[in-house]
Order: structure tokens, then sequence, then C-alpha cells
């Protein structure tokens, strides 16, 4: 046989040994309950549970396997408090006069919380019902029954305040099993809260907003064909490449400034962006952006251009009213008396004849 594989089967059984099936017993005793039930199901499932019964007949190998299990599932320090017990039985019956007395401490502390278990004490349906499986269920382990009509009325009588008729209402559907009725209650504790959120998602009578998508670019896209920009025809002419009225410094009177700040964080890149604040948009007239960052619609932009051309018109104003209509006295001279004297800085005595006026 293959060394390799003979090493590869004592892996497996050494892996098979330290798995458990269940929690191992611990050296305190506190959970002795719950591995007493643990152990006392797995030997059965086994065929071992004759084993560990007063007056059994059962075989040699039979009570190897069920000492082998038992110690298996024990604390380091339990087991070598009980190295020389080899019946299982007898192991059985230390561990259970040992430890039995988890049974007085646990059983108080169950009562307490059964007597003090209420519906309106927690958030959700869900939280209690846990709750109330816990407690039974360590009651039960400790040999005090509790049926389904206490806690059919344990949930009853514990409801808040505010839902006497619904409490009622429920009694009078005559649950006989306290998974129906609970099942009932996390339907309805469901639906208030969908009602709930549809109630809040926005004032009554308003529409919900339209829809919105967004369009994100990827910042590789703008790349100029190049590694060093054939869009400028380094190497032709000086100054080629640079038009309408774009400088050196990236800035161009009619589309506004290129982004060539760039401030480097991590992997990407944060770019400034240049806002125009005082001049108006050359496409639509507005202001806070530039044209090359114009998105205006084409029907506005008609409009503007077309403003544009009629901005240069004369026009003047003519007044309809009839002056002879009016019941106000008129004054339709177009001339004041101070009109005929000059002003020479003190009064109004020279005319403006010279002083020689025509008898006619």
């Amino acid at each position: 046989m293959d060394p390799n594989i003979s090493h590869l089967h004592c892996d497996r059984k050494m892996t098979n040994l330290a798995k458990l099936d269940f929690v191992a017993l611990d050296i305190s005793g506190k959970n002795y309950l719950s591995w007493a039930l643990d152990a006392e199901i797995h030997l059965e499932a086994q065929n071992l549970g004759p084993t560990i019964k007063e007056g059994n007949s059962a075989s040699p190998q039979n009570k190897a396997k069920a000492m082998i299990f038992l110690r298996h599932h024990l604390h380091q320090g339990l087991k070598d408090e009980y190295l020389t017990v080899k019946d299982p039985l007898e192991l059985w019956t230390g561990l259970a006069d040992r430890f039995a007395h988890q049974k007085t401490v646990v059983l108080p502390r169950a009562r307490y919380e059964w007597t003090h278990l209420r519906l309106q004490d927690y958030s959700s349906v869900i939280d209690y019902n846990s709750a109330m499986f816990r407690i039974t269920s360590q009651m039960n382990l400790c040999g005090e029954t509790v049926t389904q009509a206490m806690m059919l009325e344990k949930t009853f009588s514990t409801f808040h305040a505010s839902n006497m008729v619904l409490q009622q209402q429920y009694r009078e559907r005559g649950f006989t099993k306290y998974s129906d009725l609970i099942s009932c209650i996390l339907v309805a504790e469901q639906n208030n809260e969908l009602l709930m959120k549809n109630h809040q998602s926005r004032p009554t009578g308003s529409q919900p907003f339209p829809e919105a998508n967004a369009t994100f670019t990827s910042g590789h896209g703008n790349r100029r064909g190049g590694r060093h920009g054939k869009a400028r025809n380094r190497g032709h002419r000086r100054g080629q490449g640079r038009q309408n009225g774009q400088a050196r410094g990236g800035y161009n009177q009619q589309l506004g400034p290129r982004n060539n700040a760039k401030i480097t964080k991590g992997n990407g890149q944060i770019i400034n962006t240049y806002k125009n604040e005082d001049n108006a948009c050359l496409r639509c007239g507005g202001k806070g952006h530039w044209a090359r960052t114009c998105r205006a619609a084409d029907h506005l932009v008609a409009l503007y251009k077309a403003s544009l051309k009629k901005k240069n018109v004369e026009t003047n104003y003519i007044d309809h009213s009839d002056p002879w209509d009016s019941s106000e006295p008129m004054d339709i001279t177009p001339l004041d008396v101070s009109d005929f004297f000059a002003n020479n800085g003190s009064n109004f005595d020279d005319m403006t004849s010279g002083g020689v006026l025509d008898d006619n």
C-alpha cells in the first residue's frame, strides 16, 4: 500500500475524532441540561441508547462505542476526573449526580422571565416569539410544562393598551395553537410597516418625482490622439492649432478656460472647473457657464441668436392719446418765459436778444 495513501487515511481519522457533533460538556456543568439532551439523542440515533439505562444488556462492543462517544464530548478536565470509568452507565450516572442541580438554578430564572414576559416590551413580534420559545424550552427541560393555552393567554394579556380592540378581535377568532396566533400577528405587522413606508414616502396628494437617469463619462475618453498631442501640429508652423483666440495658457475667449488644473488623489483625478460668473454665454446668453459646456436646448439657442440680430433696430415711442379729450388744463407750448432770458448769475434782466425788443 502506498504510504501517502495510508497517511491520508490517518489524517481523515484524526479529523473525524476532532470533530464534535455538539458542544462538549463544560467543566463547570453550566450547559449540562442541553448537553445531556443532545448526547441522549445521538446515542439513540446510533442504536446505543440502552447503554446508559439501568439493567441494560448491551454488548461490550456497544458499551465501548458509547463510552468513546461520551468521552469525546467532555471537557478535558472532566476526562481526567473520570479517567478510570469504563462503563457508559456509570459515567452517565456520575455526571447526572454531579450536575443535576442545574435544574434548580435554571428553573427559577426561567419562571421569573416567564412572569415578566410581555408582548408590548418588544419592538417586533419576531423578538417576542424568540423569547417565548427560549423561556418555555428551559421550563420544559426542567420538568415544568407550559401548555398552548398558557402561551396564548400570555400573549393576549400583554398587548399594549392602545391595541385593546385588536386584542379582543384576536380572542374572538378562537385560536387553539400559539403558532397560528403568532403567524397572524406577524403578517399584520408586516402589512403595517409597508403601509407606513408608503405613507411616509411623500406628502399626501403629491405626485411622485419623475425618474432621472445620470450619465457618467470616463475621464479617459477625452484623449488627444497621440502621446505628444497631435492636434496642436507641433513641428509645422509656430502657433498652428491654437485658433479662435485661444492663447498658450489654455484660455479661449469664446469657449472659456481649459480645465488644465488637476489634483491627483489616490488612483483618480479631481478636475478643477472654472465657472463663467461675469460674462454671458455666447451660445444661449445665460451666465454661470461657458459656450463649450452649454446645454441649452436648440430652440432656445435659435431664439437667442434671432434676438441678437434685432438688437440694433431703432424704436420710436408714439402716444395715441388725444390731448383735447383731457379734462385737465393743457400746456402745449414747448417754450417757457425763462427761455427768453439769459442767466447772468444773479437775475434774468438781460434778454436773449441783447436787450432790444421789437415794438411791432
